[in-house]
């Protein structure tokens, strides 16, 4: 039988606040979720519970209206709004000068893509769409597929990734997904499903699952929930019990993405690449230039 928790305990709504804003101090705006900051919240001894994480949310939105909190510290990738509406008046004078530094822009733009001669093609796969503020930077920047799973993948979901992954085995490339999820019954087995179902497809693809493992929660001294009674897996699973990937700090979760997209990475091959890239740049330019002179 669970053990109820008192209504009255000393993590009530200020001692969540008092450190709550302690907490996101140092944090960026944008980087951190309500269920990260709970977890924060849980390694200063509060428990791991649906009734005190209740009481964060309550306590945050409280904060955020008092000012104590500002609106735009948390993310929230679930609801995101898709396009604007274009309303600003336009001025023929900003455009003229817009479209000129395009021009210059275009004219220095010249790249080879990242990967386009390494022998892996690695993708990264999250099992929160929450998260992908703390994966969206690195990805970007080391030009990688970033794919939020929400759970287990769907079909629809995977079969577009497997048309990707063909392409690439095609081209003589290995391929393999960088996987971060929970480590909880699910988010052990949801990359052998990953990897199941794309063989069923046609694809062999290498699951190199990243976080959470047994280890990082003993190392990071991570504190566990019990398993989710609902989840058909928890009865044969033998794990510490449940940790959210959301317990993991962004910065920390950035590293572990950058880490790992460095073991496939060929620095070597890389040289290769970027010379090319300056002997094809000087064409790229020429051509340009006299492309814009006969306009």
């Amino acid at each position: 039988m669970v053990k109820k928790i008192k209504s009255l305990d000393k993590f009530t709504r200020s001692w969540i606040t008092t450190n709550a804003v302690k907490i996101l101090s140092g944090y960026e705006d944008g980087s951190v979720t309500l269920r990260g900051l709970h977890y924060r919240l849980v390694s200063l001894g509060m428990t791991n519970s649906v009734q005190h994480y209740k009481r964060v949310v309550s306590g945050m939105i409280k904060a955020r209206w008092d000012g104590l909190v500002p609106f735009e510290k948390f993310s929230d990738h679930d609801r995101e709004t898709l396009g604007i509406t274009a309303a600003e008046e336009t001025c023929v004078d900003e455009k003229i000068d817009e479209a000129k530094t395009q021009i210059k822009l275009w004219m220095k733009s010249y790249s080879k893509n990242r990967w386009e001669n390494q022998n892996y093609y690695p993708e990264v796969f999250i099992e929160k769409k929450a998260l992908i503020g703390a994966f969206q930077s690195v990805c970007r920047e080391n030009s990688i597929a970033l794919n939020p799973c929400k759970g287990y993948p769907s079909l629809t979901f995977l079969n577009d990734a497997k048309d990707r992954f063909q392409e690439q085995i095609d081209a003589g490339k290995a391929c393999v997904i960088l996987y971060f999820g929970d480590y909880d019954p699910s988010g052990e087995d949801i990359p052998r499903s990953i990897k199941e179902n794309l063989q069923r497809l046609g694809v062999d693809v290498k699951v190199h699952r990243v976080a959470l493992m047994k280890e990082q929660v003993i190392e990071w001294k991570l504190p566990p929930a019990p398993a989710k009674v609902g989840d058909s897996r928890t009865a044969n699973w033998d794990g510490l019990g449940q940790v959210e990937l959301d317990a993991v700090m962004p910065k920390k979760l950035s590293s572990l993405c950058q880490d790992a997209i460095n073991e496939y990475f060929d620095d070597d091959l890389y040289e290769q690449l970027m010379n090319q890239s300056a002997e094809e740049r000087e064409k790229y330019q020429q051509e340009l230039k006299k492309f814009v002179e006969e306009l």
